[in-house]
């Protein structure tokens, strides 16, 4: 007996050294095909971020529309054909967390290396996703927070780590936050 694979959306994410032209390749790029813009503006520093959504094939012919329009601008990508469920909701933050056994954090210098990095922690390991902040007051850096097991966490972030480093290498710091304490808790969330 063969087992179906669950559908999985697409993921792309393009970012820009030129906000107008950030602006011109996110309009062509919802042109091109039918999917969802889920992050589109300015970030620091005067950088453009698109990241958008949708079934494989959309996403595909958007991305690459994108970098057409986007052409030498274009100073990160990513296409994630399978991107893991939890992702589009923690970019969004809205994300609902129950109980927190650990808590982990990872950092990146890159919105692409951030998503990337979460995919891969979620891959790992059964945890939650909290939030996947993507550069808008950070500087340009990225960030997502997961909570789980202290065993889990523990498995993502290495999982996080990795594909950071063999993609990018734009990886700037980990956590791992066992028992965090009820105060602390309320700001995870």
């Amino acid at each position: 007996m063969t087992r179906k694979r669950p559908h999985r959306p697409a993921l792309a994410c393009i970012e820009l050294t030129s906000i107008a032209r950030g602006f011109k390749t996110c309009d062509e790029m919802v042109k091109k095909a039918q999917v969802r813009v889920l992050e589109a503006g300015t970030v620091c520093p005067g950088k453009y971020v698109i990241v958008i959504g949708g079934e494989v094939q959309d996403v595909h012919e958007s991305f690459q529309r994108g970098l057409e329009v986007a052409s030498t601008g274009a100073v990160d990508q990513l296409f994630l054909p399978q991107a893991h469920d939890q992702l589009i909701p923690a970019i969004g933050a809205t994300a609902s967390v129950g109980e927190v056994d650990a808590a982990g954090v990872v950092e990146t210098f890159a919105v692409a290396s951030a998503i990337l990095a979460a995919d891969a922690a979620c891959k790992r390991a059964p945890v939650k996703l909290i939030e996947l902040r993507l550069a808008r007051g950070l500087g340009g850096k990225a960030f997502f927070t997961m909570t789980g097991t202290l065993a889990d966490i523990q498995a993502s972030v290495q999982a996080a780590e990795d594909v950071v480093r063999a993609e990018s290498g734009l990886l700037f710091r980990t956590e791992v936050i066992a028992r965090p304490h009820p105060e602390f808790q309320r700001w995870l969330v």
